[in-house]
């Protein structure tokens, strides 16, 4: 008589094998924190704080990535990230139609800009989520990002992240993950896609620290 095999629980094996939950397969995007040092292009823009006073005069080009990314670094080293939007008194965003305004914070606190949790950021840990699908600070794991290569080197990346920012185009099942370098998020991108969807999990053992 032929035996008899249960069949496989369901779900993507990295669930059953590390346990948590499977939230599903999300959208995956990219940010990352520009250095205004690196841009040139355009006449000077003032980016504003959230009190009306000018922070600095940087280059278009750098004003029209930041106020999408929602930090980034002055030539002088201090750190700016996002304060609110809709500020009458700050230049138009062309790719998210915002007025940003923005805050100065100390680069030493602060050297890869401010989450939504009034927290620091941290490449290759920090995600961006919706918070009404994902509560802010929740641990998650990504298994197409475990074993993925650091630009810096050592360990390669264990696929765990966590929730410690938003956006205001992150929203519903949507991933949008911190690089850091302009260059890692070039070769994150070609590694793991924007847009192809990546599997969340959360509770995963695996990601408890």
């Amino acid at each position: 008589m032929p035996s008899v095999t249960s069949a496989p629980p369901p779900g993507p094996p990295a669930s059953r094998t590390l346990g948590g939950k499977v939230l599903g397969t999300f959208r995956n995007t990219y940010y990352n924190f520009p250095s205004a040092a690196d841009y040139r292009d355009g006449p000077p823009v003032r980016l504003m704080s959230a009190t009306c006073t000018v922070l600095a005069e940087v280059p278009q080009s750098f004003h029209d990535v930041v106020c999408v990314q929602g930090s980034g670094r002055l030539k002088d080293g201090t750190t700016v990230s996002f304060a609110r939007r809709d500020c009458e008194c700050a230049a138009l965003c062309p790719r998210s139609n915002q007025k940003i305004c923005f805050d100065a914070l100390d680069r030493g606190q602060f050297p890869w800009g401010r989450g939504a949790t009034g927290r620091p950021i941290t490449p290759l840990l920090t995600v961006a989520v919706d918070p009404s699908v994902i509560e802010l600070g929740t641990a998650l794991y990504l298994p197409e990002f475990d074993g993925l290569p650091r630009e810096e080197g050592g360990e390669p990346h264990d696929g765990c992240f966590v929730a410690q920012d938003r956006g205001v185009r992150v929203q519903g099942n949507h991933i949008d993950i911190f690089t850091g370098l302009e260059s890692t998020t070039r070769l994150w991108n070609q590694l793991v896609p924007s847009n192809k969807g990546v599997t969340v999990i959360v509770g995963s053992p695996r990601c408890q620290r």
